[in-house]
């Protein structure tokens, strides 16, 4: 009769605890980094919005800090927001809509599917690089001197900045797609809808809580980058503009942003500038971006009740 095993205590996983306790550590550790600095930018920019108020918000650049305002580098983010929009989100939502509801799966889809994932992970200086070569250089200039984008303009950077963010786009586009369930496709071709009705009555709608986060969070990432708008022409120093511009001769002509602002105050030897109205404009650029990941959490919520009223 063969003895019966032992139950005996389960045996500690040392090295499971010890990989969470690093995790725990990391997570605590960046958390406190980012609160000291948090509370470093709030503690002195914070003045600058009790002296100046809206005077800092709705002044131009100057060389003065006491005269220095960040309205320009406003409005020039939400133009290349407004540029990335019209340009990122449509292709790389009907990109992603191909690729899942249409593409075949075969080896030459999946190196597509590979390739931008890996482009995702791409610095954003060298997409710089390529808006300087591709919308500053070749699409900038032509015989008659004028080009495509007027050379170093809001609308090269713009296209830059769109097609950083193309493959984050088509990146979570795919997976909120990929997450529709597969029963509600069959419901409709049960009913005789063809492919594309299908995909236009019952998948998008089902899936943009996800592509509305996704592309949102995207923008707000694209608002903050700094190299590629240095690379492709964004003003470092104060420009003014002497006479009203249209729409299309801002788009052509010079620009600031938020990012190249920061950038260009931090470096000056005034403290005013590298403390004060670096900070304050930091918190502006906060601003904007909790605004951004709270439209896309007010934009999911809204889709996600009316998909389930």
């Amino acid at each position: 009769m063969e003895a019966t095993p032992r139950i005996g205590r389960r045996r500690t996983d040392w090295w499971g605890v010890l990989f969470l306790a690093a995790i725990v550590f990391c997570l605590v550790a960046c958390f406190a980094f980012l609160l000291t600095l948090l509370g470093d930018v709030i503690r002195t920019g914070a003045p600058v919005f009790r002296e100046r108020a809206g005077d800092f918000l709705t002044g131009n650049l100057a060389t003065r800090p006491e005269q220095a305002g960040v309205a320009q580098a406003i409005r020039g983010s939400l133009l290349l927001a407004a540029v990335v929009v019209v340009i990122a989100f449509p292709l790389g939502v009907a990109t992603a809509v191909y690729l899942e509801e249409y593409a075949a799966d075969t080896r030459l889809t999946r190196i597509i599917t590979l390739n931008i994932r890996n482009l995702a992970g791409v610095p954003s200086v060298v997409y710089g690089l390529l808006g300087l070569a591709v919308f500053v250089q070749a699409l900038g200039t032509d015989l008659a001197g004028g080009g495509l984008t007027g050379g170093r303009s809001l609308l090269a950077g713009g296209l830059t900045l769109a097609i950083l963010v193309l493959p984050i786009v088509i990146i979570t586009a795919s997976e909120a797609i990929r997450a529709v369930p597969a029963n509600l496709r069959e419901a409709g071709y049960g009913l005789g809808a063809t492919r594309s009705e299908v995909v236009r009555t019952l998948v998008l709608p089902s899936a943009a809580p996800g592509v509305l986060t996704g592309t949102v969070l995207s923008l707000a990432r694209a608002l903050g980058e700094t190299a590629p708008l240095i690379l492709t022409g964004a003003v470092l120093t104060t420009y003014m503009s002497s006479r009203p511009v249209g729409l299309v001769e801002q788009m052509r002509g010079d620009y600031t942003a938020l990012p190249v602002v920061i950038y260009t105050w931090a470096r000056q030897a005034k403290p005013a500038f590298k403390t004060e109205l670096a900070s304050a404009a930091i918190l502006v650029l906060l601003a904007i971006t909790v605004l951004c990941n709270l439209g896309a959490v007010l934009l999911r919520n809204r889709y996600e009740r009316r998909r389930s009223g």
